[in-house]
């Protein structure tokens, strides 16, 4: 992240390092905003002014570092790297994913990363053929994105033994065939 956003959202960014604090000793469901200003060292009246509840604190946060995430994605020429890349940076904020991830409660993060997944294959997609992604093929990445989402969320959460460069390769072998001939006709496998 950067430090000029940093600096913009400061007191956000504040918030997010309490609610990570929190996550250390507490599930997100328990920890309550009077914990996090708190720990924060805030009121109540400044967590408000800046989000709705906990959860719309953690998607903020969430948004920030999977954005991060996705730039490191980014950098891959092929699907392959792009994921490695954003596995080795989940495993720099692994704590915060996984106390994230444990939750189904209100703004569900796993229904979060799923519309941003889907977004970020998408206008790749796009901006390659330079046309919608038609309806068959949007049908295929959706359910492609569901699975790899929920194979990200157990690799963090049962602490798989498998490398970022082991789950990339399960994900990509996973692709299911129409998607992933779309994806090497335009170069990103």
């Amino acid at each position: 992240m950067g430090v000029d956003e940093r600096k913009r959202d400061g007191m956000k960014y504040r918030l997010a390092d309490a609610m990570k604090i929190c996550m250390k000793s507490s599930p997100v469901e328990k920890i309550t905003v009077k914990e996090i200003v708190g720990e924060c060292g805030t009121t109540r009246q400044t967590f408000y002014r800046n989000f709705q509840d906990k959860y719309d604190l953690i998607n903020w946060y969430f948004d920030r570092i999977l954005l991060e995430s996705f730039r490191y994605m980014g950098e891959g020429e092929t699907i392959y790297e792009g994921l490695v890349n954003k596995f080795r940076y989940i495993e720099q904020e692994k704590l915060f994913f996984k106390a994230a991830f444990r939750t189904d409660e209100q703004n569900c993060l796993k229904e979060h990363d799923f519309q941003l997944i889907l977004d970020f294959y998408r206008k790749r997609i796009e901006e390659k053929t330079k046309a919608p992604v038609p309806s068959h093929l949007q049908f295929l990445l959706e359910m492609y994105c569901q699975g790899s989402v929920y194979m990200t969320v157990r690799w963090l959460l049962e602490n798989k033994e498998q490398t970022p460069e082991e789950l990339a390769g399960n994900l990509i072998d996973a692709m299911p065939r129409q998607l992933a001939e779309a994806f090497e006709k335009i170069g990103l496998v």
